[in-house]
């Protein structure tokens, strides 16, 4: 009894020794599988590592096999995740903390179908939405495409900003002070040292997946720099100083040209609406105000035709609502007709006795068109019976030629049809090519204005004049790219006027040159994202 019991533990002891043998991962035929699987992965990383690709966190769409900096804004690309196979626990050992690392890590960032609940692994599509950067006025759009008010630019506009995040917030500051010295010929002339300039801040809130509120402040110490007449402009019109109406200058801007607030709702990935409120604001009427254009912003003089095409910029009180389908977006607002009074420091009375209407379509990334009218009750302060009706349209082209360098372009129509006077055309192109430290920029207008605009004597007040502007300016940044481009550019002008208008202006060439410093912050990329390419290169981690 003894043996065959000793016996059956002999066979038992064997069996259950080789039984262990043969799942011991540690036995040299294992070792030498498991080795070669963990070669098999080693080049399976170097594979995956030749096959990364790098995008660019405003510009999804931009995709390459290499680092380096976005073609359309200058960008430092980043890598973009691509779902990579993982060996099962069957082919290797795998822990149960790594096991639960691998599938925490899925369910970390999951992907939520719209109106759905069910969570998927990363892809994509999903990581371009983490990295797509949103308009502070309707989430739907990029934040290139953000222009003045609720106007829209090209989607490949550089953007000159200091970003910074606080978690989901984002606060954009922009703008851009001239100091120069100018001198305008003729008798109407004038020269003078003095410093245009103006600033701007904008946050969004994420409120949700799909909805957004937002909020602008826009700011000028032109009542400082420019005093109450403004600053000499030839031909230029509009607004008064003491009770009498301003000529050949333009007029100071309000200490508070925007505070706005807005709110935006995505329904789908096409569809989305959003309401604007301004105090003061921007209506829907014209095209991006000149100074939020590229093609417009190293030239510190306003264009003429001004009070023609986007002079509503500084409205004490406007209402807009618009509704964007892919890259068309229709919109209204109504708002207060009566420019700014001389008092440049206070908030004026909003009487929402105006409206407009505007339909804009970015058909390329390249390229925005925009076509409004307007009803504008009583824009003058000395001359409340006036009525007017302005009509605009624009075309805006951007062309990024690659790291910092970018050629923007910009056509301008505006009509004005005023009571009393009839209609009156104006039209503008502007150029602005810079590359690297150098920018090369050019302006023509040509404006239909009345004597009554130029304040000419009684019997010219009825008369229509058209008078041009041809401009010329350089500008060599001196810093550049570090947070605070400072600029030194000069520029010349030619103004061109009938004989008629000889007894006002006499008989000489009338002209305008100036040297300025341009001083603004650096391209978006350089100075101020820093915090979000590396918040999204440890996410991608």
């Amino acid at each position: 009894m003894n043996r065959h019991i000793s016996v059956l533990i002999c066979v038992f002891t064997l069996a259950t020794t080789a039984k262990v043998a043969a799942i011991d991962p540690n036995r040299r035929g294992h070792e030498h599988e498991y080795e070669q699987e963990q070669e098999q992965e080693q080049e399976q990383e170097q594979e995956h590592e030749k096959k990364q690709k790098y995008t660019c966190p405003m510009h999804p769409e931009v995709v390459t096999n290499h680092p380096g900096n976005c073609p359309k804004c200058g960008m430092k690309l980043v890598p973009l995740k691509q779902n990579k196979r993982r060996t099962s626990n069957a082919q290797r050992p795998t822990s149960n903390s790594e096991h639960m690392m691998h599938h925490g890590h899925d369910m970390a960032m999951p992907h939520h179908d719209h109106g759905g609940h069910e969570m998927h692994p990363p892809s994509h599509e999903g990581h371009e939405m983490h990295m797509e950067m949103h308009s502070s006025i309707n989430l739907a759009d990029p934040m290139n495409r953000e222009g003045s008010g609720t106007s829209w630019l090209p989607d490949s506009s550089p953007m000159y900003g200091r970003m910074f995040m606080f978690g989901n917030d984002m606060l954009m500051l922009h703008g851009a002070i001239f100091p120069r010295y100018t001198n305008v010929s003729t008798r109407r002339g004038d020269d003078r040292i003095d410093a245009p300039n103006w600033i701007m801040g904008m946050y969004s809130h994420p409120l949700g997946d799909t909805a957004q509120f937002g909020a602008r402040l826009m700011m000028t110490l032109d009542p400082l720099t420019e005093g109450g007449r403004g600053y000499p402009l030839l031909f230029q019109s509009g607004e008064s100083w003491h009770d009498q109406p301003l000529h050949d200058r333009q007029h100071p801007h309000d200490l508070f040209d925007e505070l706005s607030v807005s709110l935006a709702q995505k329904f789908d990935h096409d569809l989305s609406t959003y309401f604007y409120f301004g105090y003061p604001g921007e209506p829907a009427l014209g095209p991006p105000t000149f100074m939020h254009r590229p093609s417009a912003m190293d030239n510190p003089d306003a264009p003429l035709g001004h009070h023609w095409q986007d002079s509503t910029h500084v409205t004490f009180g406007v209402a807009t609502a618009g509704l964007a389908w892919r890259n068309i977006k229709v919109e209204g607002s109504v708002f207060t007709g009566r420019e700014p009074d001389e008092n440049r420091y206070d908030f004026d009375r909003p009487r929402f006795d105006s409206f407009s209407g505007r339909i804009s379509w970015n058909p390329t990334q390249n390229l925005a068109l925009q076509f409004s009218h307007g009803y504008i009750k009583s824009p003058e302060d000395l001359e409340p019976d006036l009525k007017r009706h302005r009509t605009t349209a624009s075309v805006i082209y951007n062309l990024p030629l690659g790291h910092d360098s970018n050629w923007s372009n910009t056509f301008v129509w505006g009509q004005n049809h005023d009571t009393g006077e009839g209609k009156t055309q104006s039209f503008l192109v502007e150029s602005d090519y810079q590359r690297g430290r150098d920018t090369v920029y050019l302006r023509w207008e040509r404006v239909e204005k009345s004597g009554h605009e130029l304040v000419l004597e009684p019997p010219d007040e009825s008369s229509i004049f058209p008078v041009s502007g041809y401009t010329i300016g350089y500008v060599r940044d001196l810093s550049h790219g570090s947070g605070v481009d400072i600029g030194l550019g000069m520029q010349f002008t030619i103004n061109d006027r009938p004989d008629r208008l000889d007894r006002y202006y006499g008989d000489d060439l009338g002209y305008a040159f100036q040297f300025f410093l341009r001083i603004r912050p650096s391209l978006h990329s350089h100075a101020g994202h820093e915090h979000s390419v590396h918040a999204v290169a440890g996410m991608e981690k």
